[in-house]
């Protein structure tokens, strides 16, 4: 009889750690920080209640993401962002987004397709109200469901990383951009993607994610030229 292990419980500390991280992370994809930031320990280490060694093991991972950098005596910088120095990691991103469907692809429970339901309707609001902020968000969550499908581990961490590395790309170009229409076309990309998935199509799944990735690139370049 084959046994299969529990998950382990996280430790207080891991919770802690994958808190800061989240937090911190969202905060740089949305501009909270905006590129060039310094981050000061001392403020976070007080805002989350802990000493500086946990946080410098988040600061750590987000450097290694390519999120902030280290300047030896002066401190913890957000990374700058522009579409033609991340044009290659995009091109990466357009060809993993077909594997999303083809390895090991884990069946959506009808609790998984009930948030992506939510999403359509947030996104349906959204329409009524466009916000970059909320749209930066919505597709946020929305890329957290795809990616939960994603079987294979490997796969799954480089399209996690390659996507909050390119994430706030969008909202740097908003200025040069037609929102309700950047909107309109999310909106399509999350009903296809429940469609697909309601049929139990996830190679479609992958299709529809790197049609869209081709696109958004192509509309931030053409926008960012005439900036």
């Amino acid at each position: 009889m084959n046994i299969v292990d529990e998950p382990r419980p996280k430790t207080i500390a891991r919770e802690r750690f994958d808190t800061i991280y989240l937090t911190l992370r969202d905060r740089i994809c949305l501009l909270d920080y905006e590129p060039g930031t310094r981050l000061c320990e001392e403020e976070l280490a007080r805002e989350f209640g802990v000493s500086r060694t946990p946080l410098r093991r988040v600061l750590s991972r987000l450097e290694a993401e390519g999120l902030v950098e280290s300047r030896h005596g002066v401190g913890t910088f957000v990374t700058t962002v522009d579409l033609e120095g991340l044009i290659e990691t995009y091109k990466l991103r357009m060809e993993l987004a077909e594997l999303i469907g083809r390895l090991d692809p884990l069946p959506r429970s009808e609790e998984d397709l009930a948030r992506i339901r939510a999403l359509v309707a947030q996104c349906d609001a959204l329409r009524l109200y466009p916000d970059p902020r909320r749209y930066a968000r919505l597709n946020m969550l929305f890329f957290q469901q795809v990616a939960q499908m994603i079987g294979n581990q490997p796969l799954r961490e480089i399209t996690e990383r390659l996507y909050y590395l390119t994430h706030r790309i969008w909202l740097t170009s908003v200025p040069h951009l037609n929102l309700s229409d950047e909107i309109e076309v999310f909106h399509r990309e999350i009903v296809d993607t429940l469609a697909a998935l309601e049929l139990g199509d996830f190679e479609a799944v992958g299709y529809i994610r790197r049609s869209h990735i081709s696109m958004s690139v192509h509309r931030m370049g053409r926008f960012a030229s005439k900036s």
